[in-house]
C-alpha cells in the first residue's frame, strides 16, 4: 500500500496505528531527520542513526537492535523508518530480523527514497565487499509519502532522486520519461512552484516501479530491469568513497551503460545520446569523472549481486521506453572487455 499526501507527517501516528497496528512503535531515523521533525516524531521512541551511506553496516543495524532489546521491544512492535534510503534499507532489515520478523512502514523524506527504495520490499546494508551484499526481501505494511517533506531537500539530493525518475522512462515507459524531461526546470525550480510537478512524478513513478514488483517480487526476471545503471553505478558510488550519492553514481551508470548497450548491439542508435542529454538537463553527472578509473570500475563489479560464472549481468536499453534482454529473463551477461570500452569511451579526459 503506497500513500501520497501533502502534509501526512503532521499525523503520522493515527496514520501509522491505521496501516499496522502494533501494542508498540520504534520509529528509526537518522540525526539530520530527527532534527527537522521532532515535534512530529514525540509520539513514539525514536532510535537515531549517523547520517550517511557509510552508517549502513552491520555494526549499525547490530547497535540498533541492542537498542530495541534494552528498551524491551518485543514481537508486537511496529518500526517506523523515517528517512531516506539509507534509514529505510536499513529500518527494514532491522525489521526482516528482529524477533525473527516484525511489521514495519516506510515514511520516505527524500526524493530517491519516495520513487524508488522505500517500494519493494529489499532491505539490507552493505558491507566491505559492496552494497547491499547483506539483506532480506521484507514489505513494508505501508509506504506513507507526503511531498511537502522535500521543501527541506538540498538541491543536490532532489537532483539526485531525479535520476531515478529518468531511470524509469527508460526502463518502462517512454512518455514518461518525455515528459519528466519537460518538467525538469518546475521540478528543479524553487518552492511552491515544483509541487504539482513533483506531485505527477512521485505518482508515475511509483506506479513504474509497482508494477514491476508486483509481477517479480524476488527478482527473478523482469524486476532486473530496475538495476539499469545500478551494476557500474554502484561500482562508482563504491569508488568513490561514497563521495558520489547514489543518484549520482546511478546516472554515471545509466550513461555508460546506454553506451554498452550501443556498443553491443543491443540499443536503437541515439540511444545513450537519449539518455545523456536528460542526465544533463537534470545537472546530473553524464560521463564516467577522471577522479574514477575505468578499469577499477569494471573490477568492483565482479563484487556485485548480478555476476554470474565470472561474467557480469547487466540491465541495458533497447531504446527509451523498452529494455533488451526478454530471452535471457533481463540480465544480459556481458564480458568485461566491453564494459571496459563503454567506461573508457564516457571518460572524463584527465588531461583536458
Amino acid at each position: 500500500m503506497v500513500i501520497i499526501e501533502s502534509g501526512l507527517i503532521n499525523d503520522l501516528g493515527a496514520r501509522a496505528s491505521r496501516v499496522a497496528p502494533a501494542h508498540r512503535y520504534a520509529i528509526i531515523t537518522d540525526e539530520n531527520v530527527a532534527a527537522l521533525y521532532a515535534k512530529q516524531l514525540s509520539f513514539a521512541t525514536a532510535i537515531c542513526i549517523p547520517a550517511g551511506e557509510r552508517y549502513k553496516t552491520r555494526e549499525t543495524w547490530a547497535r540498533v537492535t541492542d537498542e530495541m532489546l534494552a528498551k524491551g521491544f518485543g514481537r508486537d512492535t511496529a518500526i517506523i523508518a523515517v528517512g531516506g534510503g539509507v534509514v529505510g534499507d536499513l529500518a527494514g532489515f532491522v525489521a526482516a530480523t528482529y524477533m525473527r520478523g516484525i511489521p514495519f512502514v516506510q515514511v520516505p523524506t527524500t526524493l530517491l527514497a519516495m520513487i524508488d527504495a522505500s517500494i519493494g520490499g529489499k532491505t539490507g546494508v552493505d558491507t566491505p565487499a559492496g552494497k547491499n551484499l547483506v539483506g532480506a526481501f521484507h514489505q513494508p505494511a505501508a509506504v506513507l509519502i507526503d511531498p511537502t517533506v522535500l521543501a527541506t531537500l538540498p538541491l543536490r539530493e532532489l537532483r539526485a532522486g531525479l535520476a531515478e525518475a529518468i531511470k524509469h522512462g527508460i526502463i518502462a515507459d517512454a512518455g514518461y520519461f518525455d515528459r519528466t524531461v519537460e518538467a525538469l526546470p518546475a521540478l528543479l525550480a524553487p518552492g511552491g512552484s515544483r509541487s504539482a510537478a513533483m506531485r505527477s512524478l512521485i505518482e508515475g513513478s511509483v506506479a513504474i516501479k509497482e508494477s514491476v514488483v508486483a509481477r517479480d517480487e524476488r527478482e527473478h526476471g523482469l524486476r532486473k530491469i530496475l538495476n539499469f545503471g545500478h551494476t557500474l553505478g554502484h561500482a562508482a558510488e563504491a569508488s568513490s568513497g561514497y563521495a558520489l550519492l547514489h543518484g549520482e553514481a546511478i546516472a554515471i551508470g545509466m550513461a555508460v551503460e546506454s553506451r554498452l548497450a550501443e556498443r553491443l548491439g543491443l540499443a536503437e542508435a541515439g540511444t545513450a545520446d537519449r539518455v545523456r542529454m536528460a542526465l544533463a538537463r537534470a545537472a546530473l553527472p553524464c560521463q564516467v569523472p577522471s577522479s574514477l578509473d575505468p578499469e577499477r570500475l569494471v573490477a568492483l563489479t565482479k563484487t556485485d549481486k548480478k555476476a554470474r560464472r565470472e561474467r557480469v549481468e547487466y540491465a541495458l536499453p533497447h531504446a527509451i521506453g523498452r529494455m533488451a534482454g526478454g530471452s535471457s529473463d533481463w540480465g544480459i551477461a556481458v564480458d568485461d572487455a566491453d564494459a571496459l570500452a563503454a567506461a573508457r569511451i564516457m571518460a572524463v579526459d584527465p588531461n583536458r
